[in-house]
Formats: structure tokens, sequence, C-alpha cells
């Protein structure tokens, strides 16, 4: 197992992390500042301008391993750049490394026909457009997604899609121009075989969007979570995805890497929390000394950066799985960060805030965004107990 990276890796990180510095973490107030004035649904006006800085650095679409269109790295390779992209909101987007696009966009080079791709991947690669995902649905538990009950039926030369979701990440955007929705084209199937995805352009009669969905109180503008109905929507034949019931394989393709992402992020998101921790214990005096002084606190540094270290090898070693060996054979692992590296983050920033008092419960630091946004990891690509539950089976299998 090697986790040592090529010399070019290694420079993009130190590019990287010097925008990072020069660029993201001074506007980043100057973003919430664009959120709360005027229409909350628009693309932000700073974020547009880093883009473009970006792009002339060279620094974009870093996560596609094909060299053609992304920078070519393996996933042990992007891991460590996600972690630095991760300790900002705003810096994903930025480098054009954002989900649900960068999932939304890999479903396009792994499975997509060359139309689809000039149509929707090209676009999305260049910053042009933006996409969603839409799989979950509000009468089912779509963490089944055997459960699904949106139809997709052929009629004639088209296909017509009926269908409610909710939890659409990114479809408040108005720069979002394509849907990738999954659905049942056959329900009398083989359970695994009765789902398709199918591309739904957003301007196509009979979608909606029926409101934003927050978390904890957070809308996530001008992303957005949002509740979406289908009424008779009518897109061609040829916007079907790899062909019918072939939707849970492109699930199952499309999860491994996205996981590492998100995991990785994390790591970064609880490196700057420990940052804060650090800074503030040290900046704060009660009873008599500097709170870095006080036992307690030490204890709870040298928790957090232990948990953090542990997540961050776990993660490494589950993206060197997934390029050694594949996806499906790294399931256990891919379950095992699902679970851990969330509430590792949890963790963190609870004592992050513990130390901050009552601002840690503010927006002034970020601490309560990033723990909504730990929680809600923890549901989004499977609730925990499911991805226990995987991993138990796996390790029973090994003494039948």
């Amino acid at each position: 197992m090697d986790f040592e990276h090529s010399d070019r890796v290694k420079v993009l990180k130190v590019e990287l992390e010097a925008f990072m510095a020069a660029e993201i973490y001074p506007n980043e107030e100057l973003a919430e500042a664009q959120i709360a004035e005027g229409d909350r649904w628009q693309p932000l006006a700073i974020v547009e301008e880093l883009k473009t800085k970006a792009k002339a650095a060279g620094l974009w679409n870093l996560f596609l391993p094909d060299p053609d269109h992304g920078a070519g790295l393996s996933n042990v390779e992007y891991a460590t750049l996600c972690e630095v992209m991760g300790r900002s909101p705003i810096a994903p987007e930025v480098f054009n490394c954002s989900a649900p696009d960068t999932g939304n966009m890999e479903t396009f080079w792994k499975y997509g026909d060359e139309a689809q791709k000039a149509a929707w991947l090209v676009p999305l690669l260049a910053g042009e457009i933006r996409s969603a995902f839409v799989m979950t649905e509000p009468d089912v538990a779509s963490s089944d997604a055997r459960n699904i009950q949106s139809r997709i039926v052929r009629d004639g030369d088209d296909y017509v899609v009926n269908g409610h979701k909710w939890w659409i990440s990114g479809a408040g955007d108005p720069r979002c121009k394509i849907l990738i929705f999954m659905g049942k084209t056959d329900p009398g199937a083989e359970p695994y075989r009765q789902q398709s995805m199918i591309l739904v352009p957003t301007d196509t009669p009979g979608v909606t969007v029926v409101r934003p969905l927050p978390v904890f109180g957070y809308d996530d503008a001008p992303h957005g979570h949002c509740e979406m109905t289908f009424a008779d929507v009518r897109v061609p034949k040829e916007n079907i995805l790899l062909g019918e019931g072939r939707g849970f394989e492109i699930a199952q393709g499309r999860l491994g890497p996205g996981r590492i992402h998100h995991c990785m992020r994390a790591i970064g998101q609880a490196e700057r929390a420990l940052e804060a921790l650090c800074k503030r214990a040290q900046s704060r005096v009660a009873f008599g000394k500097p709170l870095a002084d006080q036992g307690v606190v030490r204890q709870m540094i040298a928790n957090c950066r232990m948990e953090i270290n542990q997540a961050r090898l776990l993660t490494l070693y589950t993206a060197w799985l997934i390029d050694s060996v594949g996806a499906k054979e790294a399931r256990n692992e891919i379950a095992q960060i699902k679970v851990a590296v969330p509430n590792m983050l949890q963790r963190v920033l609870d004592q992050a805030i513990e130390v901050h008092g009552a601002a840690g419960v503010s927006d002034d630091f970020g601490l309560g965004w990033s723990y909504a946004w730990g929680r809600i990891l923890r549901i989004v690509d499977g609730p925990d107990a499911v991805h226990r539950e995987t991993v138990a089976k796996l390790e029973l299998r090994k003494y039948n």
C-alpha cells in the first residue's frame, strides 16, 4: 500500500493551498454577504470571479481521472486535494469539484453516449451549467433503491416520467440545467433490474421545483436541496442512460469515489475546526489561566487529533483499495468510512463548539453550519445503520 504521491500531485497540493490562502479564505465572508443580499437564489459574483482565476491557474476539474478532461489523478491522489478544498464551503465549486456535479460528470463520463456527453458533460466540465441527481422520494425509505416508486414509461419515441422527489441538491440553482432522474421502467423485473436513469432537462414541461428544504435552518442558497414533482414529463428515448434496467448499476458505480470525496472534504472541515479550537483555547482565559492550559481542553485537543488522523488513514486506505481492486471489492471499507468520518467530524465540531462557548453556536465561526452538514452527511448516502449492517454482514461472512 503506497500513499506516496507523484511530484505533480505534490505541486498541485502546494498550488491549491496557496490559492486557498490567497483567494478563498479572504473571500468567504464576502460570499456570505452576497447570499444575504438581494435574491438568494442567484450565483455568487465572487465565486464566479474565483472560478476564472482557478481555471487560469490550472486548478480545474481535479476530480476526473480522465487526463483529457480532468487532472487524471487516482482516487488516493485526488483525496489529498479534496481534503484541502473541504476546508472552505465555497472552495469545491470554485475548482469545479463540487457535488453533485462531480458525481454526475463521472456518470456521464462512464455511462453516457457521445451525444449525451456532448450535450451535458462538455458544458459541465466548462463550469457553464450545473446539474442534480434525482433519486430520493418522500413516501418511501429511499436508502433501499428497490423502494423507488417514480415511473419511467416508454411511449413511442419518448419516455414519460412521473414522480415526487425531494432533497434534490442543486436544484435551486438557476444554472441547474440537467437532472439525472432515477425511476422504475419495469416493476416486474428482478429487483435490481427494475430501475433506470434518464436525463431530464430542467426546462421540460411538467418539471416543478416545489420548495427548497432547509437543513437545520440553513437553506444552502443558491444551491439548495429541493422538493420536486414530475408530472407527465416527456423526453426523447435517447435520454435513457446506458439502457433500461441499468439504474442500480449506475448508482453503485457512482457512489464509491463520491464517498471518498465527501469524507476527505469532511476531514478538511475537521482540521479547520481543530485549528479554530486551538486558537480559541490559546486566546481565552478562564479560572485564572488560558483554556489551552486546562487539562480537560488538552484532552479534547488530543482526542480530536487522534480521531482525525485515524479517519484520514481509513479513507486513504479505502481510496487505495478502489484504485487497486475497484469499488465493488472495497464496499466494506466504503461503508466503514461512511460511518466513521461524519461521526468523527461531529465529535470534533462538538468539542470546538464547546471551547467557543456561546459563540460556537452562532454563525460567526461557521461551526454551526459544519455541524449541520456533518449530520446530514450521515444520511445522504444512506444512514449509518445501513452501512453498519453491510460491515457486519461482510465480517460475519469470513467465518461461514
